[in-house]
């Protein structure tokens, strides 16, 4: 996105405080006493009590405004004109579970020492403003999505430091882990699964016949870790398996499977796809696990 920053007049608040003087009227002299008068008490008005301000949802004691919650929402579903399937309802619950996991890391970030100075704010400001090109362009970007520049700055130091606590967890995802070598047989039909695996009862090759039926890929599914197949079964089976063995039919919502495992590695390097996915789950988890622990109370929406 082309972002600029530009600067305004910060809006100077003077809270006029009236001095309440007593205005003493002079007493003309006469032969007859005065009476002494009792004194009156004078009543100061209270100050008028601020306005507190509406609350979409509270995490931990720290509060989201509304008004910040449907400016999320409204810039969320400009992003989805072109998907005419998706309802305001689900649009509420999904900006609303990002912002709690947004907050969520820059808690954790706060927790574990990362400091946002004012400085590092700046720094990142004026990188949007030599990508947008003027501060024009930022201006005109601000108002398209929805901004004013406090609560942009407030966006961008939340993201800022959730950012740098999801780096913080995806540095923990290791490098290497288990993995199995796996082949499959894949058919659509329940009955020819069967026919199939009577095949390899009988003493057929696996390969001969996972060639014969996708002679594009011969069945080769790689090396694959724990939490990185799509379906569950075809996982706990394959890790149950040692090599050279294969599986009974296992079936998906996809179709019919065997599969047979041609090695097993325990320390072996995590490709690039397998360690995203890995760490895709870390995040995920790590936000599911705080959000069960965090005091979170949600307000009103919409």
């Amino acid at each position: 996105m082309y972002l600029k920053y530009y600067r305004i007049p910060l809006l100077l608040i003077v809270f006029m405080i009236s001095a309440c003087g007593i205005e003493q009227t002079p007493v003309t002299r006469d032969e007859s006493p005065v009476p002494e008068s009792s004194p009156t008490s004078t009543q100061t008005s209270l100050p008028p009590t601020e306005t507190p301000i509406p609350l979409a949802v509270i995490i931990n004691g720290e509060g989201i405004p509304l008004e910040e919650f449907n400016a999320e929402l409204n810039r969320f579903l400009t992003a989805q004109e072109g998907d005419s399937g998706i309802e305001r309802q689900s649009a509420e619950t999904i900006v609303l579970d990002d912002l709690i996991g947004q907050t969520l890391l820059s808690q954790g970030a706060d927790e574990n020492g990362f400091k946002l100075t004012e400085e590092m704010l700046s720094e990142r400001i004026d990188n949007l403003i030599a990508e947008a090109g003027g501060e024009d362009a930022f201006n005109q970007w601000l108002q398209a999505n929805g901004y004013d520049l406090a609560s942009f700055r407030k966006d961008l130091e939340r993201s800022i430091k959730a950012a740098w606590m999801r780096d913080q967890i995806l540095a923990e995802v290791p490098s290497v882990a288990k993995q199995v070598n796996l082949r499959q047989i894949f058919l659509l039909d329940a009955a020819q699964a069967q026919q199939v695996f009577q095949e390899l009862e009988s003493g057929t090759d696996f390969a001969t016949l996972a060639a014969e039926y996708d002679p594009l890929t011969r069945g080769e599914i790689g090396w694959v870790p724990r939490d990185y197949l799509p379906h569950k079964i075809i996982e706990e089976a394959a890790f149950t398996l040692q090599p050279g063995e294969y599986s009974p039919v296992l079936e998906t919502t996809v179709g019919y499977h065997i599969i047979q495992v041609t090695a097993i590695d325990e320390e072996r390097r995590l490709s690039p796809d397998a360690r995203l996915i890995w760490q895709e789950l870390a995040l995920r988890d790590w936000v599911n696990q705080h959000r069960e622990d965090s005091d979170i109370e949600i307000l009103a929406l919409g």
